[in-house]
């Protein structure tokens, strides 16, 4: 699916990863950070891909809003498990979105 953004500028985190072969737990604890980020003020919403290299784009409003997240609780908890369990390496980037375009075809 395709995140619906607001007019630009907003902010895009993209967070790209390879994975270890350990699942336990991997999949609940994605779909738990999906619903907890959707709850944050200033989340946009966010796009997800995994053939071998994972991406995970999500967008905010503002940087304030990133870091906040980035501070929460359960968040933490997840990089962690990331780093020891699931991630043979990953790396996170911090983007400015000043302009985006695009069609729906089912809009047409």
């Amino acid at each position: 699916m395709i995140a619906n953004t607001p007019t630009p500028p907003y902010y895009a985190v993209i967070f790209t990863s390879l994975r270890t072969g350990i699942n336990e737990e991997y999949l609940e604890t994605a779909l738990e950070m999906e619903r907890l980020a959707a709850l944050q003020p200033g989340y946009l919403g966010h796009e997800s891909a995994r053939e071998g290299t994972g991406i995970t784009v999500s967008y905010w409003r503002d940087l304030e809003s990133i870091k906040n997240w980035k501070k929460v609780a359960e968040h933490q908890t997840a990089q962690k498990k990331g780093r020891e369990l699931w991630y043979s390496a990953y790396k996170t980037r911090i983007c400015l979105v000043e302009r985006d375009y695009g069609f729906n075809l089912s809009e047409i």
